[in-house]
């Protein structure tokens, strides 16, 4: 059973959410929150969901990109999908090297949540297809030039690979697995795993699992 704890500050708004997300199988709400501080205080408590559907802007509260900051900087955390109507490319860059691991609009069908959903509990980027196309606006300037193992230790970092999963998978140190994503960071311009997997997907230099 996967457990979502929703976090938009209009009531009308979660019980939507609640309910369609009561409505997919093994997929149960396991609570809610108005804010980002309500969220932190909630997840602090003992509440252990294996996503947070998370919204950006939310009133005078603490707004999505920090509460996903400090979520995502909780030890074991839950992965946060953001689910907002705000899709400019400052947003979504915030929102993902914040550590979002995935990206929708509120336009988008129930099924592409649910589908969202299960992709982020297994660890997958997911990412709407205007956010896509807006990250890909920003690389297509020029693709970046990955190198062999570059590339497969991106395509692992989309798989939800850790570095020491990483290591032990291509029989390489934990140490090589980090100078290799300080190379890929660089030539992706970003400075999270989460950045480089949505980089790597809109650049197509890989593909959504």
């Amino acid at each position: 059973m996967i457990r979502v704890l929703l976090v938009d500050d209009h009531p009308v708004v979660r019980r939507g959410l609640r309910a369609m997300v009561d409505d997919l199988p093994d997929v149960e709400a396991v609570g809610e929150a108005a804010d980002g501080a309500e969220a932190l205080r909630l997840l602090q408590d003992g509440a252990r969901p294996d996503v947070v559907l998370m919204d950006l802007q939310m009133g005078a509260g603490m707004h999505g990109v920090e509460a996903t900051r400090r979520i995502t900087a909780l030890p074991d955390p839950p992965a946060v999908l953001i689910l907002t109507t705000y899709s400019t490319d400052a947003d979504i860059l915030a929102a993902v090297e914040a550590g979002a691991t995935g990206y929708l609009l509120k336009d988008a069908p129930p099924e592409d949540v649910a589908t969202a959903v299960q992709a982020a509990a297994r660890g997958e980027t997911v990412l709407a297809p205007p956010v896509a196309a807006r990250l890909l606006g920003r690389v297509r300037a020029g693709r970046p030039a990955l190198s062999p193992r570059e590339a497969e230790i991106l395509g692992l970092l989309a798989e939800g690979l850790a570095n020491r999963q990483i290591s032990r998978r291509l029989f390489i140190s934990e140490a090589t697995v980090k100078t290799h994503l300080v190379h890929l960071y660089g030539k992706l311009g970003v400075d999270s795993r989460t950045a480089a997997v949505a980089a790597g997907l809109a650049a197509g230099l890989i593909r959504a699992v």
